[in-house]
């Protein structure tokens, strides 16, 4: 990322010069972006108490623009993960600041193995991420059927998603970029209520979904949250 001048054109503020090279910076990633907005607010109100009120509205569209930039992304993303739908059956929901990913990614009763016939989709969730979106944060969330008590859902529930996430990380994924949580059984989140094992039964609640977020700012709540551990 470029350093900022010390210096700025007569009329521009400190405040609206760095946000102009910030803006134009073609290759910055989510958090630095997040950052950068931060610290020109932060300015934004020493200039205004200081007596510069025309800097609110000039760096209020500049600020528009940077997260109109975050937009287009997601859409883009959105797009280019629906493709997948008629070849996987994958739905995708869009979220606040993210994408999430619902794939057919199940899992056998009591195991969190990710499935031979699994691998496909995910590599091709991992391409298409890791091509054109390399700064976002993957949130890989675990999930399990009602079978069992709730402690050890939330602990078979994050086996998953670190399972998950173990194999996108194995396919070109950064770890840095890659979290796992455990939703458990939770009731809210069961595809088929009530829906659970042993045997097939339930099948349908024994999976994960993929956020794709571009405000890693933002931590993932969950009953247990990891980062991708370096294996």
């Amino acid at each position: 990322m470029k350093r900022f001048p010390a210096r700025w054109p007569t009329g521009m503020t400190a405040a609206t010069g760095a946000l102009v090279l910030f803006a134009g910076c073609a290759t910055v990633s989510p958090d630095e972006m997040e950052t950068e907005l931060d610290r020109v607010r932060a300015e934004l109100r020493t200039e205004i108490r200081e007596g510069d009120q025309a800097v609110d509205e000039r760096l209020s569209t500049r600020i528009s623009n940077v997260e109109e930039s975050v937009e287009t992304r997601l859409s883009a993303l959105e797009g280019e993960l629906d493709r997948l739908r008629g070849e996987f059956d994958v739905t995708v929901e869009r979220l606040e600041s993210a994408v999430r990913f619902n794939a057919p990614i199940h899992f056998a009763f009591d195991d969190a193995t990710v499935r031979v016939e699994d691998q496909e989709v995910l590599e091709r969730f991992a391409s298409v991420v890791g091509e054109y979106y390399q700064g976002a944060v993957i949130t890989v969330e675990g999930f399990t059927d009602p079978s069992g008590s709730p402690d050890y859902n939330r602990r078979l529930g994050m086996e998953r998603a670190e399972s998950v996430r173990d194999f996108l990380a194995s396919r070109g994924l950064s770890a840095d970029q890659l979290r796992a949580v455990s939703h458990g059984e939770d009731a809210d989140r069961q595809v088929v209520p009530g829906a659970q094992g042993p045997g097939g039964d339930g099948w349908q609640n024994r999976r994960v979904a993929m956020v794709i977020d571009f405000r890693p700012d933002r931590p993932a709540t969950s009953p247990i949250t990891a980062q991708a551990d370096p294996r």
